[in-house]
C-alpha cells in the first residue's frame, strides 16, 4: 500500500460508484436494478482483497509481479518519454537498447500470456497514476461488466429466475475474489461473459450488428492471447449451444430427429478445427502434444512452481499420451467441481474451498435425486447443453493439468457460472409444470 493508493483509490470508487448510478436506469429494468449496484461493490471488493492476501498472506505473486514488477515499470516509461512507453506497450517481447532499462525489470516480458496482462495494467496505470489498488479495481470493473452480459444472456430467456441467475453470475464467492483482482483470471472471465452474450445475441437471437461482431472478436481475441485453452473448451459448446437452439426453432419433430445428428457432427467437425488451429500457433496446444503438456503443467504446478499455493492432488499416473488423460478423466471432472473435500482441508483457504465445492456437490446430488425431477426435460434444453458441456469439458481440462488444490480453485472458476447456471435451468425445465414459489420468485 502507496500513499498514492490512499490518494487516487478512494477518489476512483466515488467516481465508478456515481457513474454507475448515472448509467443504471439504461442498463437495467425493474428486476435487475436491485443487483446492479451490489454485483459491482462485490467486484471491488473482491479487487482489494486479492491484494490484501497476496500482501499479509503470501507475501507477493502473480498479481504484484504483473504491476509492481510489470507495468509500472511500463508507467515509468511514459512518464521518461511518451515514445518509450509506447514501444513497451506495443512491443512483443523482444528488447531494444532504449527501452532495456525498463524491459529488464519486467519478470514477465518474455512471456507473451503474461505479458498481455502487464500491458492491460499499464493502459489503466496512466488512468490511475500506477496505483496498485486503483488499477485492480478497473480490472474488477471489466470482469463485472462481462459478467453482467453473461447473467443478462440467461436473464432475457428465464426472467423468473432472476434471483438464482444472479447467484450465479456474481455471488459464488471463489468467483468474485479470483475473478476480480489483478489477475489473468479477471480478464479472461470478462472476455468469457463478453463472448457469452455476444454469440447469444448474434448467432441465437439473430441480431447483427457491427458493435457485437467487434465484441465478440475482441473477447475471443483476448481469451486466446491469456489462455487458448479456454477458447478449445469454449468454442466446441458455443457452436453445439447455437446449432441446438436453431434447432430448436424448428417445429417438425421428423426434421429435427434428421437434422440432429448432422448438426452435432458439424458441431464436432468446427470443434476440432479450432483445436487444429490453436495448434498452429501454440504448439503446445496441439492435438500431438496437448497431453505431454497436461503432463508438464500437473506435475510442475502439483510439485515445483505450485507447491507453495495450496496441498496437492493426484489423480493418477500421467504418461504424456492422450489415452491417459482421458481415463482420468472422471477423476479430473470431479476434483474440479467437487473437491477439495471437507477431510482434505489443510489450511484457511482450502477450508472456504471445500465448503463450496461441498455445497455444489450437495445441490448437484439433490437435483439429481430428488424423486420429482425428471433430468431428460432440463437435458435437452440448447442453454442446459452449452452450459455442460463447456463446464464439465473445462473441469477436466483443468483438473488433469493442476494437480494443487490452491492452483486449482482460481483456474476452475470459468466453470462455476456456468455449471451452476446449468443446475439452475434444469431444476426449472424439469419442474416447469409445477410451481416453485422458492426458486421462481419474481419479487
Amino acid at each position: 500500500m502507496e500513499l498514492r493508493d490512499i490518494i487516487v483509490t478512494p477518489l476512483l470508487i466515488i467516481i465508478i460508484f456515481t457513474v454507475a448510478y448515472i448509467i443504471r436506469p439504461r442498463v437495467t429494468d425493474e428486476i435487475t436494478r436491485k443487483y446492479f449496484i451490489p454485483a459491482l461493490f462485490v467486484k471491488i471488493v473482491g479487487a482489494l482483497a486479492v491484494g490484501i492476501i497476496y500482501q499479509f498472506y503470501y507475501g507477493g505473486g502473480d498479481t504484484f509481479n504483473y504491476h509492481t514488477h510489470g507495468s509500472r515499470h511500463i508507467w515509468e516509461a511514459f512518464t521518461d518519454s511518451p515514445i518509450k512507453g509506447l514501444r513497451l506497450l506495443t512491443n512483443d517481447g523482444k528488447t531494444y537498447t532504449d527501452i532495456y532499462k525498463y524491459s529488464s525489470k519486467i519478470i514477465f516480458f518474455s512471456d507473451p500470456q503474461s505479458f498481455a496482462i502487464v500491458k492491460i495494467a499499464a493502459i489503466f496505470d496512466l488512468i490511475t497514476f500506477s496505483a496498485y489498488s486503483s488499477t485492480a479495481i478497473l480490472f474488477a470493473i471489466f470482469s463485472f461488466i462481462g459478467m453482467w452480459m453473461f447473467f443478462l444472456t440467461f436473464y432475457e430467456q428465464y426472467p423468473q429466475l432472476h434471483r438464482w441467475l444472479a447467484i450465479a453470475a456474481f455471488f459464488i464467492p471463489s468467483v468474485f475474489f479470483w475473478g476480480s483482482g489483478l489477475l489473468k483470471d479477471t480478464v479472461t472471465m470478462g472476455c468469457l461473459g463478453i463472448a457469452t452474450y455476444q454469440v447469444y445475441r448474434i448467432l441465437i437471437k439473430k441480431k447483427f450488428g457491427i458493435r457485437h461482431i467487434l465484441l465478440l472478436a475482441l473477447a475471443l481475441y483476448g481469451i486466446y492471447s491469456i489462455k487458448i485453452y479456454i477458447i478449445l473448451t469454449f468454442l466446441p459448446a458455443a457452436i453445439v449451444w447455437v446449432f441446438l437452439a436453431n434447432l430448436d426453432a424448428i417445429r417438425s419433430p421428423v426434421l429435427k430427429i434428421m437434422l440432429a445428428p448432422f448438426m452435432i457432427s458439424c458441431a464436432i467437425a468446427l470443434g476440432y478445427i479450432a483445436m487444429l488451429k490453436a495448434g498452429e500457433d501454440h504448439a503446445k496446444y496441439s492435438l500431438e502434444n496437448v497431453a505431454m503438456t497436461a503432463k508438464i503443467t500437473a506435475y510442475d504446478i502439483g510439485f515445483y512452481t505450485g507447491r507453495d499455493a495450496g496441498s496437492g492432488y493426484s489423480l493418477g499416473e500421467l504418461d504424456g499420451t492422450f489415452g491417459s488423460m482421458v481415463r482420468l478423466a472422471p477423476q479430473a471432472v470431479n476434483v474440479s467441481l467437487f473437491r477439495p473435500y471437507l477431510w482434505e482441508v489443510k489450511n484457511p483457504f482450502m477450508l472456504l474451498s471445500a465448503l463450496e465445492s461441498a455445497c455444489l456437490l450437495g445441490l448437484s446430488l439433490y437435483i439429481i435425486f430428488k424423486k420429482n425431477i425428471g433430468l431428460p426435460q432440463g437435458l435437452t434444453n440448447p442453454n442446459v447443453v452449452f452450459a455442460l458441456v463447456f463446464s464439465v469439458a473445462f473441469a477436466f481440462a483443468v483438473g488433469v493439468s493442476t494437480f494443487n488444490f490452491g492452483t486449482l480453485v482460481r483456474y476452475k472458476i470459468p466453470l462455476l457460472p456456468f455449471f451452476v447456471v446449468a443446475l439452475i435451468l434444469i431444476w426449472h425445465h424439469s419442474n416447469r409444470d409445477k410451481k416453485l414459489p422458492v426458486l421462481e420468485s419474481t419479487e
